[in-house]
């Protein structure tokens, strides 16, 4: 939208809802008729100084109100995932020193080309017999944590992540928590799970890949984590009766998780089984089965977006 003022021409700059999660819709920017994008510019035309130093300071303003509003917002939401995980009543003094944690990584890095050791199931969990979870990028494992609290002797809960600085915190918490069904591992899923899978005594009961990097460009789509091979080890080692639960708020990501199950003979969907788990007119889950939400999740939900999920059962 524009209009004239003055000799200046107005223009409101409205900017994408994907560009921008927070902040300011629109923002004001004056320029002299001579450079509105509506009338063509002379080749001796140009910005005087001053009028160049406004636009500037102009955009620079509305930045700064973007950047206040986001980090606002932010705050907000880190205040609401406090609060759905308040029963945990996790410290935050833990003695890490201030490093701080990376969001993305490449997983098809060297130094991520390693398969992690298996543990000693015996030395990790109290009865290693129980049926496991595996969440395949637990995160901070908050997640996890209080599903591991809720049912402490019905389940074991294997997080494997991909950032070691994450795994140790989440090592620290559950030993202030005390909990004996519950185990962290630094690892690179679509390297690690099948073995160590393979190697655990009990049933694999429900595997979950919750919000997982996007990796948005096309050249990237071989590094996220679920690829062909990983979809085999998961529904080869899943246990009759087992479950995958995957859920993204990056659409494409969720189709794509979506696809490759949905091509899996072996499984079937949840609402294929059960006439009650309800799901929207393209097949997404209406509801979090868990019980409780994710960290990205209430980050997304509270920022607008939408959660899409997918819930498979072994035949």
């Amino acid at each position: 939208m524009s209009y004239c003022c003055g000799g200046w021409r107005v223009l409101q700059i409205h900017r994408s809802h994907k560009k921008l999660v927070y902040g300011i819709d629109t923002a004001l920017v004056m320029l002299p008729l001579s450079l509105s994008p509506f009338r063509p510019l002379s080749s001796s035309s140009s910005l005087p100084f001053s009028s160049n130093t406004h636009l500037s300071s102009s955009i620079s303003q509305v930045t700064a109100e973007q950047d206040q509003h986001q980090q606002n917002s932010r705050r907000k939401s880190s205040q609401l995932v406090a609060l759905e995980y308040a029963e945990l009543n996790l410290s935050n003094n833990l003695d890490m020193g201030h490093v701080r944690i990376r969001q993305h990584v490449n997983p098809l890095s060297s130094s991520f080309s390693t398969p992690a050791q298996v543990p000693d199931w015996n030395q990790v969990f109290a009865d290693p017999a129980l049926p496991l979870m595996v969440d395949i990028g637990c995160g901070s494992g908050r997640f996890l944590m209080w599903l591991a609290k809720r049912t402490p002797k019905v389940r074991n809960y294997l997080g494997l992540e991909i950032r070691q600085r994450m795994v140790k915190r989440a090592e620290l918490w559950v030993k202030d928590l005390a909990l004996d069904n519950i185990h962290f591992l630094f690892a690179n899923a679509p390297i690690s799970f099948k073995q160590l899978v393979e190697s655990y005594p009990g049933p694999l009961q429900l595997v979950s890949i919750l919000c997982p990097d996007p990796h948005f460009k096309k050249k990237h789509h071989k590094r996220r984590v679920l690829q062909k091979p990983l979809v085999g080890a998961i529904v080869d080692n899943l246990s009759p009766g087992g479950q995958v639960f995957v859920q993204s708020d990056v659409v494409e990501v969720a189709l794509d998780m979506k696809n490759q199950f949905d091509e899996v003979d072996a499984l079937s969907h949840i609402d294929a089984l059960n006439s009650d788990i309800l799901c929207d007119s393209e097949g997404w889950l209406l509801s979090n089965p868990m019980g409780i939400r994710t960290e990205r999740e209430i980050h997304a939900e509270f920022e607008g977006g939408k959660i899409y999920r997918r819930l498979y059962e072994k035949k």
